[in-house]
């Protein structure tokens, strides 16, 4: 087993009800045997841990069901989800990664990029609208850059403010007076 390296990927599925992690490890032989059943355990930002069965060299989609958080069609949560694999019996041959989940925030900035168009507002207004998306974006963005970067708090944060910022637009309608684009980029 020397040549063993083990790697697992968290791939987008583009449903905030599922979230999917595929085995990307090396393996010595094809298809490789184990002794014990390799182990993916999960962590659910905010709930207790969950081990699964992992088969190697394929994927596992993950529901609330599954991670015992909730009903098979309910969103998953946002925020910092935990991974470890690994192959028994020893815990030499193991991998662990962190991600930052944003799918349902992400799921809310597209409904609010979408209905920019259809506002009612003035010019500097719908490009003050642009300009507070494109701050979000980056607010997101980075929120996923420092999870996985193992800045927990900094990740969180960000996903906070990026999130009333949306919250902002959503209750005012564009949530934006045109100012800001007018004082510095006009």
């Amino acid at each position: 087993m020397a040549s063993l390296k083990l790697s697992i990927v968290v791939l987008p599925t583009y449903d905030v009800t599922t979230l999917a992690v595929a085995d990307a490890s090396s393996y010595p032989t094809n298809p490789p045997v184990f002794s014990s059943t390799p182990q993916l355990v999960v962590t659910p930002p905010g709930f207790p841990l969950v081990s699964l069965n992992f088969k190697p060299g394929l994927y596992l989609i993950l529901t609330s069901d599954l991670l015992g958080i909730g009903t098979v069609d309910m969103p998953l949560p946002d925020g910092v989800y935990k991974f470890n694999y690994s192959v028994p019996p020893t815990s030499t041959y193991n991998t662990e990664i962190s991600i930052m989940r944003v799918d349902r925030l992400q799921e809310k900035f597209d409904n609010v990029f979408m209905s920019l168009d259809m506002m009612e507002c003035d010019q500097a207004i719908k490009t003050q609208a642009k300009v507070t998306l494109n701050t979000i974006y980056l607010l997101i963005q980075g929120s996923i850059a420092a999870a996985n970067n193992c800045a927990i708090i900094e990740s969180n944060k960000l996903y906070d403010q990026a999130s009333k910022m949306l919250d902002n637009m959503i209750m005012k309608n564009c949530g934006c007076h045109g100012t800001n684009y007018l004082v510095n980029f006009y």
